[in-house]
């Protein structure tokens, strides 16, 4: 299974090749990200077609997850960053939907859906926990 191609950011975000919307958005893509997609379509051109991988490899082919999690674990090696993985992000990114959530009106259903999981237990395992948060919570109680 390759990785993400560019008709996966089409279904998601319902962004056309002209890059106008062509249906409601399913799940969103931070602003910055879908910008940045964005150009990158517009300077790939005739190669970023939807069947196309947004990420190639040197050789030219579309980049396997596996080598995804390669290339993160060499990088946070190279930087010394013991305890990181591939997921470290996805892991953040799931801690700080979930403080934040809230305040836009949702619920940890929502962070469930955004990470993809099947089961709020499984979305539960990767959100950090905060002492001080804990402690304030109670505070106000």
């Amino acid at each position: 299974m390759l990785g993400p191609c560019w008709q996966k950011v089409f279904a998601l975000n319902c962004l056309a090749p002209d890059h106008s919307a062509i249906c409601p958005a399913t799940l969103s893509l931070h602003p910055d990200l879908q910008a940045a997609l964005v150009a990158l379509q517009t300077v790939r051109e005739d190669i970023a077609t939807p069947e196309r991988p947004i990420l190639f490899s040197e050789r030219g082919g579309g980049l396997s997850p596996a080598t995804v999690h390669l290339w993160f674990h060499r990088l946070y090696t190279s930087l010394k960053m013991d305890g990181y993985s591939s997921h470290s992000g996805r892991r953040t990114f799931m801690t700080r939907a979930a403080r934040r959530v809230s305040q836009v009106g949702g619920s940890l259903r929502d962070v469930q859906e955004l990470a993809s999981h099947t089961s709020l237990a499984m979305t539960q395992r990767s959100i950090e926990g905060d002492t001080e948060a804990k402690r304030t919570l109670v505070a106000l109680l």
